[in-house]
């Protein structure tokens, strides 16, 4: 009596790492596009802050108010003046509910400048406001 066994339940030697690696060429290229979208557009040098002084801060919608080393005011990516950006601030505090207010400038720019900003931000009674920084 001869057995003969049967290679239809014999195991796969072979990895098939096909799917692996299109899944990972799928990942690399959203994150190449995705990455360039995330950083803010306006080159700022900001001034440094400890790593133990740093916050998380929550996933918040802010209304970004940028200075360049220049002192040139920046509303989110649209250049504006004095004049515009106390326009847009008193739209945005005839809001319900407004954003709170992003301040991003550049650490080597007057300190008065920053203040001027400030200032119009104060008198319009937006009080959600945060300085950004760079963590050292």
């Amino acid at each position: 009596m001869k057995f003969k066994h049967s290679k239809r339940l014999s195991a796969q030697t072979e990895l098939n790492v096909t799917p692996l690696m299109d899944l990972a060429f799928s990942l690399l290229i959203i994150f190449m596009i995705s990455t360039p979208l995330l950083e803010q557009t306006i080159p700022i040098n900001l001034p440094k802050q400890d790593q133990s002084a740093a916050s998380v801060r929550p996933e918040i919608k802010f209304q970004v108010i940028s200075i360049n080393e220049k002192g040139r005011i920046y509303w989110g990516k649209q250049p504006v003046d004095m004049v515009e950006l106390n326009s847009l601030l008193g739209a945005l505090s005839s809001e319900a509910e407004p954003p709170p207010i992003s301040l991003r400038a550049d650490g080597s720019l007057p300190y008065q400048n920053v203040i001027d900003v400030i200032d119009a931000i104060k008198r319009h009674n937006l009080t959600k406001l945060h300085l950004d920084t760079e963590v050292r």
